[in-house]
């Protein structure tokens, strides 16, 4: 360990992301974390225009709790450890199934407000993971309300409508497009980017997200 990295450590010492404690070992999340992590199972929900999906987390508890954190909290540096987690998903699930790696992206004006785009760092991490270079296939051009203050399916599908458009699609025509996203709710903004996609050339696409709510019975 470096002297920097001691010093860090010693003024700010590295705690788990998903509960906060302080971690005592080596890794992001403690062990009673990781054995405690909500991973998903059962068919991925099913999104209009995408050929399949893969989701690595239910999402709640403590972990939905870290999610907030990542998203709205400023912990951007969260992206390395989910964005791991999700590539061991997608290596998993959609292997063999994709050409270009994406992502669903927020509008400018919401990147300014957050300081980041959480799914491009989600994007980049897994892009790391999997060896290949993300690329932005999207731009969100309607700064519409999140889709988290809506409850209706039908509200969520008008608030995305016409809200992306296609960026350089000579870059991924004919080819098949992986999108990332962090959380698939009723699907309707993976839906309006794919659908966006498959307009502008892609020859199929199929998702992967952080996270997914359980299905109450």
């Amino acid at each position: 360990m470096s002297i920097v990295s001691w010093l860090l450590d010693l003024l700010y010492p590295p705690k788990c992301v998903v509960c906060r404690r302080l971690l005592t070992g080596k890794g992001p999340v403690c062990p009673r974390c990781m054995d405690a992590l909500p991973e998903f199972d059962g068919a991925a929900p099913a999104v209009r225009f995408t050929s399949g999906g893969a989701v690595s987390f239910f999402y709640e508890g403590q972990l939905r709790e870290s999610f907030l954190r990542f998203k709205f909290g400023g912990s951007a540096f969260y992206a390395q450890t989910y964005g791991a987690w999700m590539a061991h998903t997608i290596r998993d699930k959609l292997a063999g199934k994709y050409d270009v790696l994406t992502w669903a992206p927020v509008s400018r004006a919401r990147k300014r407000k957050r300081g980041y785009d959480q799914s491009a760092l989600l994007c980049r991490e897994i892009g790391i993971h999997l060896r290949l270079e993300s690329m932005q296939t999207l731009r969100k051009i309607k700064d519409s309300p999140t889709q988290s203050t809506l409850t209706d399916a039908a509200q969520r599908r008008a608030n995305v409508s016409g809200a992306y458009r296609a960026e350089r699609p000579e870059c991924f025509a004919g080819k098949r497009v992986l999108i990332i996203d962090d959380i698939v709710t009723t699907g309707a903004t993976l839906a309006e980017c794919s659908r966006t996609l498959l307009q502008a050339g892609a020859s199929d696409v199929v998702y992967a997200a952080f996270a997914a709510p359980r299905k109450q019975d």
